[in-house]
């Protein structure tokens, strides 16, 4: 009893002393809490499926923000990892009746070797020759999964494998804990000393080199861990829909990500989140099932929002809000809030 309630008071004075002294960590404690106790208001399935496909989604786009968010090596071919992990998820399932605890893993794990396939390539590569190399990888899997039907069954896609879960409610308390669980570990990691690796190879790589940093080995980890995340969402996705077809590796997909990241502000893990977490409900809530808006008017409407949102926000949805209501300490760098005076750890004078 006494190990529990020590346990409890040291929980409490970190959310005193970490989360609740900046409104965006409560804003994104409460939005977790929120989700978390949502199935307790609701169990509409279409609302969950909703969720639960903006969670996975939202895992996918964060791992597009560790990518080239964190390290400027753009990648337009991001759904490369997550379809890649969609059909390795589905055959194994299919054909060796492996179970989704075992299959999601499995096609994570082949999403970080198409990392290191698309990776060593792409090493000498920068700015636009980057983004168009990576461009061409998901068109040539797609060409791939076209030319041997009989294993990957063509356009149809593979269909009917094993669910993720046995219910709705279920598949919704594997998919938004997941997204909550993998979009911390990914903060940490850009959080770590290989975070600050990786911005400084997006802001001056040549000089990174000088200083004695493996700039090509922390590439490669950046599209290996990438890869990784991007690939759990893959194999999520494909037990979800219970299907693993060629839209998992569509340019539609690659550019979405990035709608999403830029919309949400690129550099912050969360950003990209939040704008998955905003704009997918919108358009499954609002658009198509509420004003059942025609196709044409509806990406006229979604790209009108964006348009709009980074011309008043060009850092994003989520910098821009953070920028006014936080305030970086000049000497230990930390947070604090935008109207304190002195830091809340050093006492240095914030101006």
């Amino acid at each position: 009893m006494s190990v529990l309630v020590a346990y409890a008071t040291r929980s409490f004075r970190l959310l005193r002393e970490e989360v609740f002294v900046l409104p965006a960590r409560t804003v994104f404690l409460l939005i977790c809490i929120l989700l978390l106790l949502f199935p307790l208001i609701s169990q509409e399935p279409f609302i969950l499926r909703v969720f639960i496909l903006a969670g996975i989604f939202a895992i996918f786009a964060a791992s597009w923000d560790l990518l080239s968010g964190f390290t400027g090596q753009i990648n337009f071919g991001h759904a490369l990892f997550f379809g890649v992990a969609a059909y390795t998820a589905a055959l194994l399932n299919w054909n060796l009746g492996l179970a989704p605890w075992a299959t999601i893993p499995l096609g994570a794990a082949a999403a970080v070797l198409a990392g290191l396939v698309v990776g060593i390539p792409c090493l000498r590569l920068r700015g636009t020759y980057l983004a168009f190399a990576t461009l061409a990888f998901p068109l040539i899997l797609l060409g791939v999964v076209y030319a041997i039907p009989k294993i990957t069954y063509g356009e149809l896609g593979i269909y009917g494998i094993e669910p993720l879960a046995g219910s709705r409610v279920a598949s919704y308390y594997i998919a938004i804990p997941s997204m909550i669980v993998l979009g911390f570990v990914m903060w940490k990691i850009t959080d770590s000393k290989i975070g600050l690796v990786f911005h400084a190879i997006r802001e001056d790589e040549v000089t990174a080199r000088a200083s004695g940093i493996n700039t090509t080995r922390y590439k490669l980890l950046a599209f290996c861990l990438s890869g990784l995340f991007a690939g759990i969402a893959g194999g999520l996705y494909a037990h979800f829909v219970k299907a693993a077809s060629p839209s998992t590796l569509e340019l539609l997909l690659s550019f979405q990500v990035i709608i999403w990241a830029v919309f949400g502000g690129i550099a912050t893990i969360y950003g990209p989140m939040a704008g998955v977490l905003i704009l997918y409900p919108l358009t499954e809530f609002v658009l198509i099932r509420y004003l059942a808006v025609p196709s044409e008017t509806r990406l006229l409407i979604f790209a009108s929002i964006v348009l709009l949102v980074l011309l008043f926000m060009p850092q994003g949805l989520t910098t821009w809000l953070r920028d006014r209501t936080e305030k970086i300490c000049p000497r230990c760098k930390l947070q604090n809030l935008a109207w304190r005076r002195k830091c809340r750890v050093c006492t240095a004078e914030l101006g």
